[in-house]
């Protein structure tokens, strides 16, 4: 097999895993939550690489230097891509927030179920731009919205706690730590929140 097709190959395999970060989010039901962020910088870049890398678009030592970059980028782009869709292949929810700025932001996350109580975990700055702990919020799990009101929580080992949890529950967590991308403990800046009911009446 030489360069060229396995150029063209790696190039058709960014274009099925961009696919599928957009693809994977079909199985949740309930509304099609969009990827955002850098999961849609993740996607969009998976394609357009895997479109340039799987056809000859030029010729010449041009075509060598840039096929050459796209590769390098490609393979960056490739894990971020595959991590997002493999994020979705469990368990996601979806939290109706307002960042600080104003714009509204459909926030992804993994849920743990624990004494009754659904708990979510982030980076306390995320939870602070986003103005949840308290916030009346909308959050969508299992295809149904529910109200619920964030309570954050100070305790680093509550954190760390469901932090644990979501170890037990999500296969890609365990692969992302074992493969050194996330800790098995939660970092000092992660919090905790607890997404309480809404108030009746």
């Amino acid at each position: 097999m030489n360069a060229s097709m396995l150029r063209r190959g790696f190039g058709v395999l960014l274009i099925l895993v961009g696919v599928a970060v957009f693809a994977v989010r079909l199985k949740h039901a309930g509304p099609y939550a969009f990827p955002g962020g850098g999961n849609l910088r993740a996607g969009v870049l998976s394609l357009l690489l895997g479109v340039w890398l799987a056809r000859d678009w030029i010729q010449g030592s041009l075509a060598i230097r840039l096929n050459g970059i796209a590769v390098s980028i490609g393979v960056v782009v490739l894990f971020f891509a595959l991590y997002a869709t493999l994020a979705e292949m469990e368990e996601t929810v979806t939290l109706e927030a307002t960042h600080r700025s104003g714009e509204p932001a459909s926030l992804r996350l993994w849920i743990i179920d624990l004494d009754g109580a659904q708990w979510v975990n982030m980076k306390r700055a995320k939870a602070e731009d986003h103005q949840l702990d308290g916030a009346r919020l909308q959050l969508l799990r299992n295809g149904e919205f529910q109200c619920v009101v964030p309570a954050l929580d100070e305790r680093w080992e509550m954190a760390n706690q469901i932090h644990s949890l979501r170890q037990e529950k999500y296969a890609v967590q365990r692969l992302a730590s074992a493969v050194g991308v996330m800790g098995k403990t939660a970092k000092e800046d992660i919090v905790a929140l607890r997404l309480d009911p809404c108030p009746t009446g």
